[in-house]
């Protein structure tokens, strides 16, 4: 099914109770990241999507119950010297999981298909033959067992400048943004369009994409966090570990 970014522009208000629901959620996301240690399961969580979107929001309360050492951020922003002597995947294999352990991306991949075609970093047989390695990149992931999860971000115009706005009001969020996000901002119609070709070669049934509304942070954290969970659920058995009976006996002596 083609993918229409302008039917996720709606921005409706999430109507529960966004707290008490966002606590739910990453009590499950807990045992979840529990059952992929267990299991020795490995996954990709990778997040693309407009500057000021609200990824990093969405990725902070991701993780927030995750234990850290079973699991890495990697948030990807140009490519190093070195990283551009080779081929453009090499840096993202550099960061797979292990067994046992979750990969986040901040950004990914689609950089060849995204910036790298609208700002002409790779040049158009470059970009255009980036579409098969990247499935083919992907195939490869989950045919050895690794779970790969594509979340794109969306928000409207006038909701991203609104937020745009408030990193220039707000001392503390001027971190955030640079002279790329308005050169970004001016090409949006140039991105839209490498944006849905992204979609319609990309959206494969071993690795498909899913959108959010970013309009309202809420909503959409609640959205993104839900859709992962269950994602993540169908990947790996949800039993408990079992207790191990040589460490029961010599525990329960212990704590008597």
């Amino acid at each position: 099914m083609t993918i229409d970014l302008t039917t996720y522009e709606r921005g409706r208000k999430y109507k529960g109770h966004y707290r008490h629901d966002l606590q739910a959620l990453q009590i499950r996301l807990k045992h979840i990241q529990v059952a992929h240690i267990v299991h020795g399961r490995s996954a990709v969580v990778m997040f693309e999507g407009w500057d000021a979107a609200g990824k990093g929001g969405i990725i902070q309360r991701l993780t927030a119950r995750w234990d850290p050492r079973n699991y890495e951020v990697w948030p990807i922003a140009a490519p190093s010297d070195e990283e551009k002597k080779h081929g453009f995947l090499w840096r993202f294999r550099r960061r797979l999981p292990r067994a046992g352990d979750i990969a986040v991306f901040d950004r990914s991949w689609y950089g060849r298909v995204l910036v790298e075609r609208v700002e002409t970093f790779a040049t158009p047989e470059e970009w255009d033959r980036g579409y098969g390695e990247i499935n083919a990149f992907e195939a490869k992931l989950v045919e050895g067992g690794t779970t790969v999860l594509k979340l794109f971000v969306h928000v409207s115009r006038e909701e991203q400048d609104k937020r745009l706005r408030a990193r220039l009001i707000n001392p503390w969020k001027r971190w955030k943004t640079g002279l790329d996000d308005y050169r970004n901002r001016d090409k949006r119609p140039a991105y839209l369009e490498a944006m849905h070709e992204m979609f319609a070669r990309t959206d494969t049934g071993i690795a498909p994409w899913h959108v959010i509304d970013g309009d309202d942070k809420k909503a959409a954290r609640i959205a993104a966090l839900t859709w992962i969970a269950d994602r993540l659920e169908e990947a790996v058995p949800m039993d408990p570990p079992p207790l191990d009976p040589a460490v029961e006996t010599v525990a329960r002596e212990a704590l008597k």
